[in-house]
Parts: C-alpha cells; sequence; structure tokens
C-alpha cells in the first residue's frame, strides 16, 4: 500500500511517525502565523497537504493527539476525522478548545495523527426482518455496569 502525500504550500510539513511503533502520521498546522484559540472556540487548522491512498479498502482517519487534549483541552470537533480514499482536497483539522485558557497553536505544530485504517465494504441488503438475539432491542446501558 502506497500513501501519497502532495505539499500544497511550501511550509507545509510531510506526516510522520514520531516513533517506529508510533500507529499515527502527525499531522501538523500550516499556517503563517500563530493563532489563539478562545475558550470553546472552533478553528479549522490547514495542514497545507492533500493525500492519496492506492486502495478503496482503506481510509485515513484523523485522531486527537493526546497531549494537546489532555494538557490543554485542544481536541478534534468531530472526534474522529474520516478522509475518504477519493478525495484529493487539502486536508483540513477543525479544532475545539476545550480548556480553561486561550491556546496559542503554533505555526508548524503537530495538531492530529493521521492512521491508515481498513474499511469493509459489505453490499447492503435491505430486510424486513434481521435474526432475534438474546440482547433484542437492549440498547444505552442495558446489558449492565
Amino acid at each position: 500500500m502506497i500513501l501519497k502525500i502532495k505539499k500544497l504550500k511550501e511550509n507545509a510539513v510531510i506526516p510522520k511517525r514520531a516513533t517506529t511503533g508510533s500507529a499515527g502520521y502527525d499531522l501538523c498546522a500550516c499556517i503563517d502565523e500563530n493563532i489563539v484559540i478562545g475558550k470553546g472556540q472552533i478553528v479549522k487548522v490547514p495542514t497545507g497537504i492533500s493525500a492519496e491512498i492506492n486502495t478503496n479498502e482503506a481510509a485515513l482517519m484523523i485522531y486527537a493527539r493526546s497531549g494537546l487534549a489532555s494538557k490543554n483541552g485542544v481536541t478534534l470537533v468531530n472526534c474522529v476525522g474520516v478522509v475518504d480514499s477519493d478525495y484529493r482536497g487539502e486536508i483540513v483539522v477543525p479544532l475545539i478548545n476545550l480548556g480553561n485558557d486561550d491556546y496559542i497553536l503554533e505555526k508548524g505544530a503537530r495538531i492530529a495523527q493521521l492512521v491508515v485504517t481498513p474499511v469493509l465494504l459489505p453490499e447492503i441488503e435491505e430486510a424486513s426482518e434481521l435474526s432475534e438475539t438474546s440482547r433484542g432491542f437492549g440498547g444505552f446501558g442495558s446489558t449492565g455496569k
């Protein structure tokens, strides 16, 4: 499998893994100057890159960086971002500041991580009935604590 990365801006950073055991490739903010993200504010942060993966059986998933979230309260608005295999536009990361203080996002800062994930593509079949299970319709805590 090959993941091609195209730099759309000269100051864009090609994603890389921090360690050999890292599952994710760090995505960096491609901004011309630092940005202040106020408490509760949402900012769409450009990465300056686009991507192409050579299979329809994988997607690029964007996850929060644990340190950014746990230390500063800055995380992804949508919890997990999905970059479909046929998308060719710029990868943009929507961040929200859930912390108690304004956060200064610096140029080139690592803002999220990109993980290549297999995708199963089943055929959808409409059904008038589904098989019964012991759980049935129980949801939202129905299986206990």
